[in-house]
């Protein structure tokens, strides 16, 4: 059980590990060993998502979701297959947890009249200066 927060488990069953072969360093080793884990989970079947988190799923990580619904997560950070699976899995359940913030609502102000104002007469003020600086016959 992967456990994404209070409200929200997903069991293991509902992930598909793929391990694959890594590129980057590891010299003749990386030709031989599959080290690379592709994790995969269908957020669209997935029974343990409610519509309105599955719903929020798919539009925060909609760039990581494919057009059959299935989320796939990365690494290939170490040269051990199971680090990266553990690394994967880590990454998948804060994916998953950030996704799932609900964002606070903003609330729209207004600038106060004074402020406003003020803003004005400095404008109005510089201009005056700028304008004198202008018709001066500085010969």
């Amino acid at each position: 059980m992967i456990v994404i927060n209070d409200t929200l488990s997903i069991p293991e069953n509902e992930l598909t590990f793929t391990a694959s072969r890594s590129g980057g360093p590891g010299g003749q080793n990386v030709n031989k060993v599959s080290s690379r884990v592709t994790l995969t989970f269908d957020v669209q079947q997935s029974p343990s998502l409610s519509d309105d988190q599955r719903h929020r799923i798919a539009e925060k990580l909609k760039s990581r979701i494919n057009k059959d619904g299935v989320l796939r997560v990365v690494s290939q950070r170490t040269r051990s297959q199971d680090l990266n699976r553990e690394d994967v899995t880590t990454l998948f359940a804060e994916l998953l947890r950030r996704a799932l913030i609900v964002e606070k609502k903003r609330v729209k102000t207004r600038v106060p009249r004074a402020a406003h104002d003020r803003r004005l007469d400095e404008k109005k003020k510089r201009t005056v200066v700028k304008a004198e600086r202008r018709n001066r016959d500085w010969d």
